[in-house]
C-alpha cells in the first residue's frame, strides 16, 4: 500500500511538473496554427495586390491605347465637319479623307485600325470591300449609338464584323446636326500588353462589358468558345458583386484561383486569375518543419520543466530582455484605464520632479503635456484620454501613438508616444511610453521634403512641356497657312510673274521658319539623349564670325535696322567646333533682331580676353529691342521657356533656342550671362576657350570660311526617292544646277538602274532613306556587293529627314560615304559631292 501511494504521489507530482510544459505546448500549437493563417492571409492579400495591380497597370495601358483612338477620331471628325460646313466640294473632302486614314496608318501603325465615313448615304473607307455598297450600316451599333449622343465619341461592345468576319470593337463619332459619322474598327488582335509578369499557370482576360473575350493569355488550354462561356459566367459573378469579399472560384478544369479585376471607364474588364496552388504552394511546405519544430519544442520544455533552475535562468534573460529593450524609451508608464491611474515604471527628471511615482492619470497628462509644443498639446491630451484608450482597447488596438514635438531643456526634439496593449497585462491595463525620435523623424521630413521638391519639379516641368506642345502646335500652324495660302494665291497669279514671285518667296521665309522649328525640336531631343557631339578642328576665327554675319548684314538692309560689328583678337587660328559657335551665334543674332524693332541696332563684339595655349575669347552680342522681364530671366535657359509678357509675335519660336545655347556653351567648357531691362534691350555675354593653332607653313594659305563648291554642271547622278512629288522637285532643282539625272522611285528600282547601267555610267548616288520593298541601306549594300569596277567607288550619298547618330552609324555600315538632311541643301550638296568625287 505504501508503495502504491509513492506512485500515486510521483505521478501527480510529475503532472504538475507537467502542466506548464503541456500549456505551453499548446499555446506553440495555437500560435503556430494562427502564424499558419496569418502567413496563409498574407500571401492571398500580396497575391491580390500584385494581381489587382497588373490588372489595373493593363487597364490603364488600353484606356491610354482608346484614348488616342478618341483623340485621331475627334480630329478627324471635326476636320471633316469644318470641311462640310465651308461646303467643300466632294472631290476635297474625298482626298481630304484619304490624306487623314494615312496620317492615323501613320500615328497607329498600318492595319491597326480600319478607317471609313458614312457620308451622304455611302460608306467611305481606307479599304474598300466587295459588300460595302449592300451594307446597310442603319440598323449598326456603332453607326446609331454615335448619332444618338452627338458629337461624342462612342465604343461599341465586340461584335462580329460584316467585313472581317471575325470580332472587332468600333469607335464611331458623328458630326453635329448631320448624320455623317466617322468610325474605326479596331481589330483586338492588334492589342498587346506586357505579361512578363505573369506565369504560365495565371490567367489574363479582356472583355467588353458583357463578357465578350476580346483578349486572352491563359495556359488553360481550352477552345475559345468554352473559354468565352467561362468568361461570361466570370464577369456575371463580378457584377453580382459575389467575388468582392471572397474573389475565389473554381475554374473549368477544377483548379480554385483567385480572381482580381479592374473595371475601366468604357465598361470593360481587366481579368487576371491566380491558381491557389501558386499562391500558397510555399506554405504547404512549412507544415513538416512546423511539426518537427513543435515536437523538438515539446522535448525542450519538457526538458526545462524537470529543471527549475533552467526556468529560473530563462526567466532572468527574459528580464534581462525586456530591460534592454525598455532602455529604447526614457519614461515607461503601467496605465489603469478603468480606475483612471498610472505606475511610474521609469521617468523622464522633468515628470519626476513634479508629480508621485504613481497617481491619477489626468495629472500625468497634464504635466507631460506642459513640455509639448503648444499647438500638439489638445491633440495629445484627447488622443492619449482614458476615454480614448477604452475605445482602442475594445478595437483590440494593441499599438497606438503618434510623434509631437517635446521640449529639452530650450530646444524642442522630436519625440514618439505610444500606447501599447497586450492580454497579458493586468485586467484594464495598458503601457504608456515615451522614446526620443529625432533623427529617424528628421530623415523622414528631409525625404518628405525631398519627395515634394521633385514632385513640383516634375509637375512644373510637364507643364512646360505642356505649354510647349500647345505653342509649338501653334507656331507651325501659322507657317504652314502661309504655304499652303501663298501656293493657292500663286496658281491663281500665274499670269503676274512678279506676284507669283512675291508668293514663291512667302513659302520659302514660311518654309524656312519651320524647317528652323523642327531643327531645334531635333537639336534639344539630340542633347537630352547625350548624341551631341563637338568637333575639335583649326578655323580662322575671323572668317568664321564673317561667315555668320553674311545673312544678318542682309536682313539689317531689309528691315532697316543697324548692324554692328567689332572684332578684337590677336590670334583668330584656333581649335574647336567653328559650326558650333556659329550656332550659338545665329541663336544669339537671330533673338537680337527679332525682339529689336525697326530704327534699332545689334551689335556683336568678339575680342580676346588673354594669352596662352587655351585663350578666352568673349562674344557679346546685345541689341536695343524691347528686353525682357525680371521673371523671365530667371528661366530664359530653361527648355520650353517664352517671355509671354508681351504679344504672340514676340513668343514665336520653340522657346529652345537659349536652352541649346546654354547646353553648347557648357559643353565647351565657357559661361554665358544675360542683362535686359523692359525697353531698353538686352546683351548677351559668352566667353568660350578655344586651344592655340598652330601658324600656318609660309606660302600656305590660312583656313578661312568654306568656300560654295563647284557647280553640278556635267555630274550624273543617280536619284531614288520614293515620294513621287520630291522625286520630280528635286530631279528639276538637280537639272537646273546642270546635273544628268536617272530617277529610280524605289530601292529595288535603284540597284536595277546601277546594275543594268555601263560602268562609271554615275559619278554619285543620292539615296533616300525609308522607302518601300528596299530601304536605303539595303539599296547600298546591293549596289556595293555588285560584281562591277565602280560598286565599291561610286559615292553613294544618303538623303534622310532625321540625321541621328544611329542614322549615321547605319549608314556608314551600310557602306554610305555621306549623309545629307532633308529638305535638301544644294550648298552643302555640291560640297560634299566635290569631296567624294575621285581625284578631287
Amino acid at each position: 500500500m505504501r508503495g502504491g501511494r509513492r506512485r500515486g504521489r510521483g505521478w501527480r507530482s510529475f503532472l504538475r511538473y507537467m502542466r506548464l510544459p503541456l500549456c505551453m505546448f499548446a499555446a506553440l500549437a495555437v500560435l503556430a496554427a494562427v502564424a499558419i493563417l496569418l502567413l496563409r492571409a498574407t500571401l492571398l492579400r500580396n497575391a491580390r495586390e500584385a494581381a489587382t495591380a497588373f490588372s489595373r497597370s493593363c487597364a490603364a495601358e488600353e484606356q491610354g491605347s482608346l484614348n488616342v483612338y478618341e483623340t485621331l477620331l475627334t480630329f478627324g471628325t471635326s476636320a471633316l465637319e469644318k470641311r462640310l460646313e465651308d461646303g467643300e466640294s466632294r472631290e476635297d473632302i474625298l482626298a481630304f479623307l484619304e490624306m487623314y486614314f494615312q496620317r492615323v496608318d501613320t500615328v497607329l501603325g498600318d492595319g491597326v485600325v480600319d478607317p471609313y465615313v458614312v457620308l451622304d448615304g455611302e460608306i467611305l473607307s481606307a479599304q474598300p470591300w466587295e459588300g460595302e455598297a449592300s451594307y446597310d450600316y442603319s440598323t449598326a451599333p456603332w453607326y446609331t449609338q454615335a448619332l444618338a449622343v452627338e458629337g461624342e465619341v462612342v465604343f461599341t461592345q465586340v461584335y462580329t464584323d460584316a467585313v472581317y468576319d471575325r470580332p472587332v470593337v468600333t469607335a464611331a463619332q458623328s458630326c453635329r446636326g448631320g448624320t455623317v459619322v466617322m468610325a474605326f474598327d479596331i481589330l483586338p488582335e492588334h492589342l498587346r500588353f506586357d505579361t512578363a509578369d505573369l506565369t504560365q499557370e495565371d490567367s489574363f482576360f479582356l472583355c467588353d462589358g458583357a463578357g465578350t473575350l476580346i483578349y486572352q493569355q491563359t495556359g488553360m488550354g481550352l477552345p475559345r468558345e468554352e473559354l468565352q462561356d467561362y468568361l461570361t459566367w466570370l464577369v456575371e459573378q463580378i457584377r453580382s458583386g459575389e467575388l468582392d469579399e471572397d474573389p475565389v472560384i473554381r475554374d473549368l478544369n477544377g483548379q480554385t484561383r483567385g480572381v482580381y479585376y479592374t473595371r475601366m471607364d468604357n465598361g470593360w474588364y481587366c481579368i487576371v486569375t491566380v491558381p491557389y496552388a501558386r499562391i500558397l504552394g510555399g506554405l504547404r511546405g512549412l507544415i513538416w518543419p512546423l511539426l518537427l519544430m513543435f515536437g523538438v519544442s515539446f522535448l525542450v520544455v519538457t526538458a526545462l520543466a524537470v529543471r527549475e533552475q533552467r526556468l529560473n535562468r530563462r526567466a532572468r534573460r527574459d528580464n534581462e530582455t525586456a530591460r534592454v529593450l525598455g532602455n529604447s524609451y526614457y519614461a515607461l508608464y503601467r496605465v489603469d484605464y478603468a480606475r483612471e491611474s498610472y505606475e511610474m515604471i521609469k521617468g523622464s527628471d522633468y515628470v519626476r520632479q513634479r508629480i508621485p511615482p504613481s497617481g491619477p492619470y489626468e495629472k500625468l497628462l497634464q504635466t507631460a503635456g506642459e513640455v509639448l509644443e503648444a499647438e500638439a498639446f489638445r491633440d495629445f491630451t484627447q488622443s492619449f484620454s482614458c476615454q480614448n484608450i477604452r475605445q482602442l482597447v475594445r478595437q483590440q488596438v494593441r499599438d497606438f501613438g503618434g510623434d509631437f514635438l517635446r521640449r529639452f531643456g530650450e530646444e524642442y526634439r522630436w519625440v514618439s508616444v505610444r500606447i501599447l496593449f497586450d492580454a497579458s497585462l493586468a485586467p484594464d491595463e495598458v503601457v504608456l511610453c515615451f522614446r526620443e525620435v529625432e533623427r529617424e523623424k528628421q530623415r523622414q521630413l528631409q525625404e518628405r521634403r525631398l519627395l515634394e521638391e521633385s514632385l513640383q519639379m516634375v509637375r512644373e516641368n510637364a507643364a512646360s512641356k505642356q505649354a510647349f506642345f500647345r505653342s509649338m502646335s501653334h507656331d507651325m500652324r501659322t507657317p504652314l497657312n502661309t504655304i499652303l495660302g501663298s501656293s493657292q494665291l500663286a496658281r491663281q497669279h500665274l499670269e503676274q510673274p512678279e506676284r507669283t514671285a512675291e508668293d514663291l518667296d512667302r513659302i520659302d521665309t514660311a518654309g524656312r521658319y519651320l524647317l528652323e522649328l523642327i531643327n531645334d525640336i531635333l537639336e534639344i531631343a539630340r542633347m537630352e539623349h547625350g548624341q551631341l557631339r563637338l568637333e575639335s578642328q583649326p578655323f580662322d576665327l575671323r572668317a568664321c564670325v564673317d561667315e555668320c554675319l553674311r545673312g544678318f548684314r542682309i536682313q539689317a538692309q531689309r528691315e532697316g535696322k543697324t548692324l554692328r560689328e567689332d572684332f578684337r583678337a590677336e590670334r583668330t587660328l584656333v581649335l574647336g567646333d567653328a559650326f558650333r559657335i556659329q550656332q550659338i551665334l545665329n541663336n544669339l543674332l537671330s533673338n537680337a533682331f527679332k525682339f529689336t524693332p525697326a530704327g534699332g541696332s545689334v551689335c556683336l563684339e568678339v575680342c580676346q580676353l588673354d594669352e596662352g595655349e587655351y585663350a578666352k575669347y568673349q562674344f557679346v552680342v546685345s541689341d536695343t529691342g524691347i528686353g525682357m522681364s525680371p521673371e523671365f530671366l530667371e528661366r530664359i535657359f530653361e527648355p520650353y521657356a517664352r517671355e509671354l509678357r508681351f504679344s504672340d509675335r514676340q513668343a514665336a519660336g520653340t522657346g529652345l533656342g537659349m536652352s541649346i545655347t546654354k547646353n553648347l556653351v557648357t559643353q565647351m567648357e565657357g559661361e554665358i550671362q544675360v542683362d535686359s531691362e523692359p525697353g531698353r534691350g538686352s546683351a548677351f555675354t559668352v566667353v568660350l576657350p578655344l586651344a592655340a593653332q598652330q601658324e600656318p607653313e609660309e606660302g600656305r594659305q590660312a583656313p578661312g570660311p568654306e568656300t560654295e563648291g563647284p557647280c553640278l554642271a556635267g555630274l550624273r547622278l543617280l536619284l531614288a526617292e520614293d515620294n513621287e512629288i520630291n522625286l520630280e522637285i528635286t530631279t528639276e532643282l538637280l537639272r537646273a544646277n546642270g546635273a544628268q539625272v536617272t530617277q529610280a522611285r524605289d530601292g529595288v528600282q535603284a540597284v536595277e538602274q546601277f546594275q543594268q547601267s555601263q560602268p562609271f555610267s554615275f559619278d554619285a548616288v543620292l539615296m533616300d532613306m525609308q522607302m518601300p520593298g528596299m530601304d536605303g541601306c539595303e539599296a547600298a549594300r546591293a549596289i556595293r556587293t555588285l560584281d562591277r569596277p565602280d560598286a565599291g567607288t561610286t559615292p553613294i550619298v544618303a538623303v534622310t529627314a532625321n540625321a541621328s547618330a544611329e542614322d549615321m552609324a547605319a549608314t556608314a555600315a551600310a557602306g554610305m560615304d555621306a549623309h545629307i538632311s532633308k529638305p535638301i541643301d544644294f550648298g552643302a550638296l555640291r560640297r560634299t559631292l566635290n569631296k567624294l568625287r575621285p581625284g578631287q
